[in-house]
């Protein structure tokens, strides 16, 4: 079957697969409206399942095939893109796997939502730079971009699932003064996961940082702590 044929047919099953109106429910929720983070993104409604099992028969597609969908207007035919991405970089050797790498922060404009970073941004760019130069990833924690500084902090999850938390929690604290909800929840969140492997990693960057961090940064951060224990630092934010 040719290329072109291949991405007809994979559209069509995913068009199939479209529900107005739990799209309706979607674009309200991915907050598409006019000045919001999303505004713009169009989407099918298709259930994440239906969609990661058809890109786990893709996986040994090819990136044009990939960028078919990746350029897509719809939000679930990129995130399907990126699902496929995944599984090719699993299999891939180390050229190949640099090539997607590559291809992934060339593209970053499309992976305009927190959904597709998140399912995403470990996978590739963490497992890419896990045994490799770091660097990158602080470039794109000072972006101008709200998805390239989320890629940043998301990214090291991959890290962290291998107890290194070095880079979370660096990242972190470059993102104190982020102005975005998006990245305080994310960095709160990876923060979170890095005291569930070492609490006193984590206690030690509150001990620093906790007067100064945005409130939904530290709520997600201390979120599995004991209650005493959440108020306490709170009051640390109050005493700013």
């Amino acid at each position: 079957m040719l290329k072109d044929e291949r991405v007809d047919l994979i559209r069509t099953q995913l068009r199939g697969m479209a529900d107005p109106e739990k799209a309706a429910v979607l674009q309200r929720f991915f907050k598409t409206g006019p000045g919001e983070y999303g505004e713009g993104d169009k989407f099918l409604g298709i259930a994440v399942p239906e969609i990661r099992r058809l890109a786990l028969a893709c996986s040994t597609a090819d990136e044009d095939f990939v960028r078919g969908f990746l350029y897509s207007e719809f939000h679930e035919e990129r995130l399907f893109a990126l699902l496929c991405l995944i599984a090719i970089y699993k299999k891939a050797d180390n050229d190949r796997q640099e090539l997607i790498y590559e291809m992934y922060l060339a593209n970053t404009d499309r992976i305009n939502n927190w959904d597709l970073v998140d399912i995403s941004a470990p996978h590739i760019v963490g497992a890419y730079c896990e045994r490799r130069d770091r660097g990158r990833l602080y470039e794109l924690a000072v972006s101008r971009s709200l998805w390239e500084r989320r890629i940043a902090i998301v990214a090291t999850l991959y890290f962290i699932r291998l107890n290194d938390l070095t880079d979370a929690l660096q990242i972190s604290r470059l993102l104190l003064s982020d102005q975005e909800d998006l990245i305080h929840k994310a960095a709160g969140w990876m923060l979170r996961e890095a005291g569930k492997r070492d609490a006193s990693a984590l206690k030690a960057f509150l001990e620093h940082h906790a007067p100064f961090m945005p409130r939904t940064m530290l709520r997600y951060a201390i979120e599995k702590f004991p209650p005493a224990e959440r108020r306490f630092w709170l009051i640390q934010k109050t005493k700013k």
